[in-house]
């Protein structure tokens, strides 16, 4: 349970629209486990009666957010590790998604959070099945999730249920539990509709209404790769076209990959106040291509950093999604101002939590979940230390720091990971389980 606590540090990022750098800084957090205040040490009011006070060398900073994952695929690690996007999910992936059962979501998300929480990155935006199991593995590490069961017509995976099923069960758990559950509001529910070429228009609608209706995050691949939407695009012209005639636009919804998208389809985007999930590492991994960052930013899309699942990155790492996102950035306009590491800070963090409409996470603020990661600075990756300016702090940070800088995570004011090692699980026996996995459906 969290505790009234001060965690003090010589750096304190908070992810504010500016992207400050708090020196000697103070991170105050209740026993409910939300921020009651954020600053500079001279500033900070007493600690409160009987908190918990920590000094910690290094840097401070919110809880990193990955806007897509597919982590219970953690056993389908480098299966079809060559092949283009449309035969890599024939071939490798569907088939043994279909040889997986109900505890191999727990077990593979089990993992993969213990890996994100490692990593710093504290909150995910699933699609993936059996929720209640993915539920429960985020609980058992202390994480947080977003949770949108998908919704999919394939060939191998009929024994998941209909969409009718998928779908309904998706609703009575809304309509049951609520959006938000869980200590902390770890959990949150939504729906995930696969993409426009595993779905019939009339579905994709029919799931959408249901998302308005609860207020719930509507999350799906959008033209992810030219080969995927051929007959869509014949039809319709494009995935964006389609989604706003059949009226699917127009509340939460998150667009997944988004990379080939035209001047009309991110005026669409922009006209439905359409968030993106950009996956870099994934697009490049599949050849799918490279979205369109820069444009995207230009017409004031909310974008967030996605790793997409392990077996197509291979990993959960949002540090690494941020620095290839700048990369391509930069390419794409040739121009090395074109994307700057604190941006690439700030799409990882603060916009990440906007780009799935939360305000409760992504920053260190008053009223937030204290979602705090703690990141060693000694290491090669930061010559001075804490002592850089501001400007090569957050370049060491954002270029040459690694997920295994991650010391101490907490999630809602709960320690989650201390000593770069988990608190809850077993991270050993958690690998020993997806290893089983692995072997079991490896086919």
């Amino acid at each position: 349970m969290p505790e009234s606590t001060r965690l003090k540090a010589p750096v304190v990022l908070p992810c504010d629209a500016a992207c400050s750098v708090l020196r000697d800084a103070v991170v105050d957090f209740d026993e409910t486990g939300r921020i009651v205040h954020c600053g500079p040490s001279a500033d900070a009011p007493p600690a409160p009666a009987g908190a918990r006070v920590r000094e910690l060398t290094g840097i401070l900073l919110p809880g990193l957010v990955n806007t897509h994952a597919h982590t219970p695929m953690m056993p389908l690690r480098g299966l079809g590790g060559d092949l283009p996007l449309m035969r890599w999910l024939a071939e490798a992936i569907w088939p043994a998604e279909g040889r997986m059962v109900e505890r191999d979501s727990y077990d593979g998300m089990l993992l993969g959070s213990v890996e994100m929480l490692r990593a710093g990155v504290t909150t995910s935006v699933e699609m993936f099945f059996h929720g209640e199991q993915m539920a429960q593995a985020v609980l058992d590490t202390g994480g947080r999730v977003l949770l949108t069961p998908g919704i999919i017509n394939a060939p191998g995976l009929e024994r998941l249920g209909s969409w009718q099923e998928l779908t309904g069960h998706t609703t009575r758990w809304i309509d049951a539990d609520g959006l938000r559950f869980g200590p902390g509001d770890r959990i949150e529910l939504g729906y995930g509709p696969h993409s426009a070429y595993t779905l019939t228009p009339e579905i994709i609608a029919e799931v959408a209404q249901l998302a308005r209706d609860r207020g719930a995050l509507l999350h799906i691949h959008v033209a992810e790769g030219l080969q995927e939407d051929v007959a869509v695009r014949a039809e319709h012209g494009s995935v964006p076209k389609l989604l706003e005639k059949i009226g699917a636009l127009g509340g939460r919804v998150l667009a997944a990959h988004a990379v080939h998208l035209s001047d009309e389809d991110l005026a669409i985007f922009t006209r439905h106040d359409v968030a993106v999930a950009h996956c870099p590492n994934s697009n490049a991994k599949l050849a799918s291509g490279t979205a369109r960052l820069l444009d995207m930013r230009a017409h004031g899309l909310r974008i967030g950093l996605g790793t997409d699942g392990p077996a197509s990155n291979d990993d959960l790492d949002i540090w690494d999604e941020a620095r290839l996102a700048v990369l391509f950035a930069r390419l794409d306009a040739d121009a090395a101002d074109a994307l700057t590491a604190p941006q690439a800070l700030l799409m990882a963090t603060r916009e990440g939590a906007n780009a799935v409409n939360r305000t409760d996470i992504g920053a260190l603020e008053p009223g937030r979940w204290a979602d705090v990661v703690h990141v060693d600075v000694d290491s090669p990756a930061f010559p001075r230390g804490t002592d850089a300016p501001d400007v090569q702090l957050l370049s060491n940070l954002v270029w040459s720091s690694a997920a295994n800088q991650v010391t101490d995570v907490w999630v809602a004011g709960d320690h989650v990971v201390s000593g770069h090692e988990p608190t809850r699980v077993d991270r050993g026996k958690a690998q020993a389980e997806v290893r089983r996995i692995a072997e079991r459906i490896s086919g």
